[in-house]
């Protein structure tokens, strides 16, 4: 895969994103829905009630079509780079249904955490079961051990996997453009590791991610035009887990998705402290918004996150790469 091709990806989803998402908004304002903000969430963010949602619908759509076109332009067409679409689609998918709940019934709550877990399982054993067919081993690359051959428990742990961080990005996104810079660093790290690795066909899917994340980052940084929704950050942490599967690098995503990783943490931190002894650790979690609370502006938040997992990123590819 040539150069040209690499940078065509990306701006074909790029140029998709862009030129898609304005009406795409228009018609969301024109309805008068949008984004109901959670009653437990900061303040501040009640002015937010309104954006347009669901614009993950828009860079899915711009993802597939620019990886599918230039995996068959650079004859890299096979069923890694095609589980990998369907990957993203079943998840956002997911997230449609559930923002669609929310937009319909004019509340934050969509579908049942059961419904969500159960799609979740259902696009990871699809995964697992092509995983296997295409030959892979089912090695799982720790560093601090090596190679460790899971056998058929390997299934659980991509069970585990996809649907932990297509949860953990579901709960980073909470602030304007925060994940989609977020995002944009990991896929570009594991885009670095499946060049180095001869992965082209993960390599396009992940340039597309990046070239229509980008577009969508135009839309969605503060003050946002629109939200990604449930639809996108589901479907953006499904493809990310599968991405360090298929490139033997999983342990490098507590790295590389480490601010995904300190979000869920602070989640399951906070809950677990206030059922024990009735305190909270955080003014509020995900830690974004305990950030927040202290006084730092969106974007204070945002850059400090983004330098944090630019940090992380680094640090893996280097260890990865040396």
């Amino acid at each position: 895969m040539n150069s040209i091709e690499q940078i065509g990806t990306i701006l074909v989803s790029f140029l998709i994103t862009v030129a898609a998402m304005p009406s795409f908004i228009n018609y969301f304002r024109s309805r008068n829905e949008g984004q109901m903000i959670r009653e437990e969430g900061p303040k501040w963010h009640e002015k937010k009630s309104g954006t347009p949602t669901m614009g993950g619908l828009i860079f899915i759509v711009a993802i597939s079509l620019s990886s599918l076109l230039f995996e068959i332009v650079s004859h890299q067409i096979n069923a890694t780079g095609v589980i990998l679409i369907v990957i993203l689609i079943m998840y956002g998918f997911l997230g449609f249904w559930d923002d669609s709940i929310k937009l319909m019934k004019k509340q934050n709550e969509g579908l049942k955490a059961w419904q969500k877990f159960l799609g979740q399982v259902v696009g990871a054993v699809i995964f697992y079961f092509v995983y296997v067919h295409e030959g892979f081993a089912q090695v799982l690359n720790l560093p601090w051990v090596g190679g460790w051959h899971l056998g058929a428990w390997f299934a659980f742990f991509v069970i585990f996997w996809l649907v932990g961080f297509s949860n953990a990005v579901n709960l980073s996104d909470g602030l304007d453009g925060l994940v989609s810079g977020l995002a944009i660093i990991a896929f570009g790290a594991y885009a670095i590791i499946a060049a180095v690795q001869n992965q082209f066909d993960v390599l396009i899917f992940c340039l597309a991610i990046i070239g229509a994340l980008l577009g969508f980052f135009i839309f969605n940084h503060k003050p946002a035009k629109i939200f990604m929704g449930d639809m996108g950050s589901l479907a953006l942490g499904g493809a990310l887990a599968a991405v360090s599967i298929l490139v033997h690098h999983e342990a490098a995503l507590l790295l590389i998705g480490v601010v995904f990783v300190c979000e869920t943490a602070s989640v399951i931190l906070q809950v677990a402290s206030f059922k024990l002894t009735g305190h909270r650790i955080f003014k509020m979690s995900p830690i974004h918004h305990h950030f927040e609370m202290l006084g730092w502006s969106e974007w204070k938040v945002d850059i400090v996150f983004w330098c944090v997992g630019l940090i992380g990123a680094m640090i893996a590819l280097i260890g990865i790469l040396n």
